[in-house]
């Protein structure tokens, strides 16, 4: 069953859309962040502890999984619900980003990338039609075409190049994409400039894919850069289509691109940082490590009803993280996650009271002011 939108609300005064996803009898609300499980796993969590989190939508890695343990075998096992025993709805990236973080400029053809196996050093080729045959295999219920994903800053002669081959390359996914239970999603590129990205977005929707994501960002550029490259998007996407801004997960980032109307976001920073002993809160982002927090008994952060903040003290997961116990990284992953699936609650309940701005005042306050640890 392929998944369906219904836009439910447009906010009054802003560009924030409150929106429900159908998949298989289920319902999910956006905006929606969505874990992600790179290698069919969210680090150190079981996919039961995911799904405590709050979490819908779960998203895989479609260049590493084609490395191990390959496409074919996932698709020989059932797929990648049954190989990893995830019932939810899951989403596939295409490798474009790969394209940005290991592929050379002289390694981009026509034709697709050039890649090596860092594993055992084989060359090899990514191309639009690969990329779509590899998500087949592995059964996503959301795939993405392939595109070209450019560092910031980049030149616009070579940004207007690149936003061509990017429209050339969905086109030929597109064309070879057979299943019919699969969406499959446009990518806007254009880096920062306004009439790229209009020009890419208007001919994707020409091509009527079954949602859009908005490619480029999180590529170096800074905050402000990065709401005009939205801005410059999603007011040329369609309003009955999902958008989805890819890569991006700080918790003002979210808010700010919740109210340029993205509906699902996407980041690895949850994990990451959680492995680092850092922790989300409603007062700021803590690093747990702090001294401060040695014999500190209270929780996480008070305001959060998760598994770890009912039940383990600063000070204990302190002591997990320093002694390198992955139990402490498994807390402070499921409270992270937690915290922006709560953010993302609340966008939601500010959208339906036509408030988004005044949650937005109220969040920098409380986020930016209330912590001195960052």
């Amino acid at each position: 069953m392929k998944i369906k939108f219904k836009l439910k609300k447009k906010e009054n005064n802003t560009s924030a859309r409150l929106g429900e996803i159908n998949f298989n009898g289920q319902t999910y609300e956006t905006p929606m962040f969505m874990p992600v499980g790179t290698l069919g796993t969210v680090k150190t969590l079981s996919p039961e502890e995911v799904k405590d989190t709050g979490s819908g939508i779960i998203l895989a890695n479609t260049y590493h999984l084609w490395l191990r343990p390959g496409d074919q075998i996932v698709k020989k096992l059932g797929g990648l619900h049954k190989f990893m025993n995830y019932d939810g709805p899951i989403l596939t990236d295409s490798g474009g980003f790969q394209v940005f973080s290991l592929a050379k400029k002289k390694d981009i053809t026509e034709e697709g990338v050039k890649f090596k196996n860092f594993y055992n050093g084989d060359k090899l080729m990514l191309t639009p039609e690969k990329s779509i045959e590899i998500q087949e295999n592995l059964g996503a219920d959301i795939i993405m075409s392939f595109d070209e994903c450019v560092g910031w800053p980049c030149e616009k002669r070579y940004m207007v190049d690149s936003v061509e081959r990017t429209l050339r390359w969905a086109k030929r996914g597109k064309e070879v994409h057979t299943k019919k239970d699969q969406a499959l999603f446009g990518i806007v590129q254009g880096g920062e400039y306004e009439d790229l990205r209009k020009h890419c977005a208007e001919e994707l929707v020409k091509m009527d894919f079954d949602g859009y994501s908005i490619g480029g960002t999180s590529v170096g550029e800074d905050k402000p850069t990065m709401y005009k490259m939205v801005e410059y998007s999603t007011k040329h996407l369609p309003e009955d289509k999902l958008r989805y801004l890819m890569g991006v997960g700080d918790p003002i980032d979210i808010v700010e691109n919740v109210i340029r109307g993205v509906d699902l976001f996407d980041c690895v920073s949850p994990t990451r940082l959680a492995r680092h002993g850092h922790a989300y809160t409603r007062f700021g982002k803590i690093n747990i490590k702090n001294a401060k927090y040695k014999e500190d008994n209270t929780s996480i952060d008070k305001t959060c009803d998760c598994y770890a903040c009912k039940n383990y003290s600063k000070a204990y997961i302190q002591h997990l993280i320093k002694c390198k116990e992955t139990f402490g990284a498994r807390l402070l992953s499921i409270h992270n996650i937690t915290y922006l699936n709560n953010l993302t609650k609340e966008l939601r309940e500010a959208i339906k009271e036509n408030k988004i701005l005044e949650y937005r005042d109220e969040f920098i306050k409380d986020y930016f002011g209330g912590n001195k640890d960052e």
